[in-house]
């Protein structure tokens, strides 16, 4: 159950990253909302994962997924450039998460 948690948590930080892109600096109020609405309901999410899950490697999993699924819908959603670097960038964050997790992590 707290993987199901912390995927939320990560589900709803991408929104509210994407929300805080759509509001144009606070410009547009409905992102605005949905953005505070979102990283709430994310940190919900992921204070519950730390129960059973150790802190160093909920955070990596949820900062790091978040990265890659951010990137990803930059580049499919916002049409940003999308070059060697940053896949080398974003595999080297997916690794590191892999490699937190196979440490351990659950109590």
């Amino acid at each position: 159950m707290h993987w199901v948690l912390l995927t939320l948590a990560i589900v709803f930080e991408v929104a509210g990253t994407t929300c805080m892109k759509l509001s144009a600096g606070f410009t547009r109020l409905l992102p605005s909302i949905l953005m505070l609405v979102f990283y709430v309901v994310s940190f919900g999410f992921l204070t519950f994962t730390l129960k059973k899950v150790d802190v160093s490697v909920a955070y990596a999993v949820w900062s790091g997924m978040g990265t890659a699924l951010i990137a990803t819908i930059g580049v499919l959603w916002f049409r940003e450039p999308l070059g060697l670097l940053k896949v080398c960038g974003l595999l080297a964050i997916v690794g590191g998460v892999v490699a937190l997790n196979l440490s351990g992590g659950t109590h």
